[in-house]
């Protein structure tokens, strides 16, 4: 025979009990909706899936060095050898004033950003399309690819600056005390990468084309940014045009901290930052928009 009140006990137990994993599933319960206002950016989401994001950052750096011959010397092979190319043609050759400092670190002071920029928005291109397996089985922040692209590059950037800091000591030049704003400049670059990473991989996932104009526009600007020469010999009436681009006030701001040329102009600077904050917005604004349509189309 049961006991009627340790039978009703029992019950009591088991209703409370599943009262309370009731209670917590309907508190752990995730409603997924797409964005519905233009500034409508769930970063808080993003991050509670910081975990992810570092896996992500991990597995590119992995795939990056994994079964290659050189390994991390990929990273310093592009643009140390840019450099000889531009050391020759455009310095011994060309005559292009390097304001005072010798040609190889003029020239890879604004190679290394320039590089890690070009790098990362490359790659940051080609993360939606690459991860479109992942992208249409498990939700996570789609954010998360680009990011995680535009982060890992950041490995081959400390590569290249060590050697950057190599030939500043065989060549004695010291920092200049405006390298204390370096991080500045580095947050810039940072910005400017994921900012057109955004829209190309937002892009590239609707139009496959896209990757195809990619290293069209790095080869367009390098030249358009002053890599190969000074932004000092652009005329002062077009400096602010000068200044949207991205990088213009970076790669300035790179060689005056590093190699202690003379000041960036402040229009180009500003331009540039001004540049880099209304890429990034824009590109997250888009982002956010395509957010919810990604799955379908890549």
């Amino acid at each position: 025979m049961v006991n009627s009140r340790g039978m009703y006990g029992s019950r009591a137990v088991l209703c409370l009990a599943g009262a309370v994993v009731g209670s917590r599933a309907l508190e752990s319960t995730t409603v997924i909706r797409p964005a519905r206002g233009l500034w409508d950016l769930d970063l808080r989401e993003l991050w509670e899936h910081r975990e992810l994001l570092y896996f992500f950052v991990w597995r590119d750096v992995k795939v990056r060095y994994k079964q290659t011959v050189l390994g991390a010397a990929w990273a310093i092979i592009q643009p140390f050898f840019t450099m000889l190319a531009f050391t020759l043609f455009f310095g011994r050759l060309g005559k292009m004033p390097s304001e005072g400092v010798p040609y190889p670190v003029f020239y890879f002071c604004a190679l290394v950003p320039w590089t890690y920029f070009a790098n990362a928005m490359t790659q940051a291109t080609n993360t939606m399309v690459e991860n479109q397996r992942v992208i249409t089985k498990v939700y996570f922040p789609r954010l998360a690819l680009p990011l995680s692209a535009v982060l890992s590059a950041l490995v081959d950037l400390a590569i290249s600056f060590v050697v950057l800091v190599g030939m500043m000591i065989w060549y004695r030049i010291p920092p200049s005390p405006a390298v204390l704003l370096l991080p500045v400049f580095l947050a810039l670059a940072v910005a400017a990468a994921l900012g057109a990473g955004l829209w190309l991989s937002a892009l590239n996932a609707r139009y496959r084309d896209i990757r195809y104009t990619v290293p069209f526009l790095v080869q367009f600007g390098l030249f358009a940014s002053p890599v190969a020469y000074p932004s000092s010999i652009v005329p002062a009436s077009l400096r602010w045009l000068y200044g949207l681009n991205p990088m213009a006030g970076v790669i300035d701001g790179f060689r005056w901290a590093l190699a202690g040329t003379a000041a960036p102009s402040a229009v180009i600077v500003i331009a540039s930052a001004l540049a880099v904050i209304l890429l990034l917005l824009g590109g997250l604004v888009y982002f956010a928009r395509v957010e919810g349509t990604i799955a379908d189309v890549v």
